[in-house]
């Protein structure tokens, strides 16, 4: 959640992956993380590849809108679509909502490079329904790929979305903000509500607040190891 994407952050031992390569069979757990880190920064790249190849968006001179974060982040962030500063950047959470996220993460004492951020619509060259039927996919695959350990929908309409992916296993979402939801067997979920509609007035921010405190909790009883 900064102007420019971070950096994939080093290895995070405590994660389970998908099952290592043979080649690795051998190998210490420090090199079995580190592939799967590689691996996960080659399925991004790969991703960002196929959206930045959207024809319509080439059409209109405009940027699909990229994630942020590490491709092995612990939290993923699910806003709806775009603001205005995120579509002249091409990076998602650059601006105004990206600076409130990261202040409010460091007061919770969380490490911004555990958090990934992205949108269920990155490309406005059409109306909602349309842009969301494009993008919904490519929001599955991150789901995928990064495999958080917390999802945080920021909107109603995120939470509709998330139950548009057809993760296997995933569980009905609602739209409770502060209280940690069981999604999939392995992804837990926090409502909060929409980070772009709570940067102006003060019970916006507030009612923004109280609920994605709670990511704070959520984080201090994840176990050490």
């Amino acid at each position: 959640m900064t102007p420019e994407p971070p950096t994939p952050r080093p290895s995070r031992p405590s994660r389970t992956r998908r099952s290592a390569p043979a080649s690795l069979a051998a190998s210490t757990p420090e090199d079995i993380q580190d592939a799967y880190q590689r691996r996960a920064i080659a399925e991004i790249a790969a991703l960002n590849d196929e959206i930045t190849a959207c024809e319509s968006c080439r059409a209109e001179a405009e940027l699909p809108v990229m994630s942020s974060g590490s491709p092995q982040a612990e939290i993923m962030m699910v806003k709806w679509g775009p603001s205005l500063a995120e579509r002249q950047e091409g990076v998602a959470y650059f601006g105004r909502a990206g600076t409130a996220i990261l202040k409010s993460v460091q007061r919770l004492g969380i490490d911004p490079l555990q958090l990934y951020g992205t949108l269920c619509v990155k490309c406005r060259h059409t109306d909602d329904a349309e842009a969301a039927r494009q993008s919904l996919p490519w929001l599955a695959r991150e789901v995928h790929i990064v495999q958080p350990s917390l999802i945080v929908p920021m909107g109603e309409r995120v939470v509709h979305a998330l139950g548009e992916l057809g993760v296997p296993l995933a569980e009905p979402l609602r739209a409770e903000p502060g209280v940690v939801q069981r999604w999939t067997p392995t992804i837990e979920a926090l409502y909060v509500p929409d980070i772009d509609a709570s940067l102006d007035e003060q019970g916006a921010k507030r009612a923004f607040w109280d609920a994605f405190r709670a990511i704070g909790d959520w984080h201090q009883a994840q176990p050490p190891y």
